[in-house]
């Protein structure tokens, strides 16, 4: 259920970034950069935060 909420967190932050870029009329192209680079963050602080630690046996 954390892995979900974290990706609908960063899923409204991408969509206001977006916006706010179309607001200022930044180039289409440094949009969709941007969108694959928070993508990226994204899924990589999600599954850093939501991961299951190891247990040492």
């Amino acid at each position: 259920m954390s892995f979900g909420i974290y990706a609908a967190g960063f899923v409204i932050l991408i969509g206001g970034l977006v916006y706010a870029a179309h607001l200022v009329r930044m180039p289409a192209h440094w949009i969709i950069a941007g969108v694959v680079v928070m993508t990226g963050i994204g899924i990589l602080s999600t599954v850093k935060a939501t991961r299951q630690k190891d247990s040492a046996n």
